[in-house]
């Protein structure tokens, strides 16, 4: 990505992709009005400071709670000590939707193969690929011991974790 695409004067700063805002202030305006190329830079040096106005009350708000990871409730509340808490209804509507967008993701430590598993479904499936494993390992053991280079083992589906 060419420097130039990034609103920001150092590396240190905060900044945005000035494609994707420009197409997202082009969005929210008639199409019948046009916005001059310095006033689009304005707007997104405005967005930019507004980040990082709001990043910053929110990591206080999080140290003051002795936590160490800003949560959702403190960027609510960050807004609201900003002066911005008319609309935290908004804000929090707009959280609440992307909660449920994302509600398809996999997080915190569940496994899937594409389908929902139960839990002794995906213990009997671990246990096969651990076996499969296994016997690969021995195999590749036993053509190395006959000075055979190993083959790599298959690509095989798997589960995929997060934790």
């Amino acid at each position: 990505m060419d420097p130039m695409d990034i609103v920001g004067k150092t590396k240190e700063d905060a900044s945005l992709p000035k494609a994707t805002m420009t197409k997202i202030i082009k969005e929210m305006l008639p199409p019948d009005v046009r916005v001059a190329r310095d006033t689009q830079d304005l707007l997104i040096e405005c967005c930019v400071e507004f980040i990082n106005l709001v990043s910053s009350e929110s990591n206080d708000v999080c140290s003051r709670e002795d936590k160490r990871t800003i949560a959702p409730e403190h960027v609510l509340k960050a807004l609201e000590v900003l002066g911005f808490g008319e609309y935290l209804e908004e804000v929090y509507a707009a959280y609440e939707q992307h909660k449920v967008e994302t509600a398809d993701t996999v997080k915190g430590g569940k496994c899937t193969n594409g389908a929902e598993m139960t839990e002794e479904e995906a213990l009997a499936e671990q246990q096969r690929m651990f076996a499969e494993a296994r016997a690969r390992m021995n195999g590749i053991a036993t053509t190395t011991a006959t000075a055979t280079a190993p083959k790599p083992p298959d690509a095989e589906p798997s589960l995929n974790c997060y934790f």
